[in-house]
């Protein structure tokens, strides 16, 4: 007579059913990881967004003034002022200009 094998208390086919729920459980954690991981990288590209239109808008506000700035400088009585004082020019007397024929 064949003697019979020891049981374990275990089911050969507990094993094979357990697989299935761990390979779900697997894919559960990874797709969680996941979608985590896409929302940390929309909130660090919203953040670039936000710093770059901030950005954007401070360089608009530089242009306007240094357009301004252009404009004031390039009017004549800005040069003439600026000639005054920095080169302490003066305008020219009659005796001093020569007419060309």
């Amino acid at each position: 007579m064949m003697p019979m094998p020891e049981r374990t208390g275990k089911r050969p086919g507990r094993r094979i059913a357990v697989i299935p729920w761990l390979v779900i459980l697997s894919l559960f954690v990874v797709e969680l990881f996941f979608y985590t991981w896409c929302g940390v990288q929309s909130m660090k590209v919203s953040y670039e967004i936000s710093n770059a239109m901030d950005r954007h808008n401070e360089l608009a506000m530089l242009e306007k003034s240094l357009t301004i700035e252009l404009a004031h400088l390039r009017s004549p009585q800005s040069l003439s002022e600026l000639t005054q004082k920095q080169f302490k020019l003066q305008m020219p007397t009659r005796e001093q200009v020569i007419m060309l024929p």
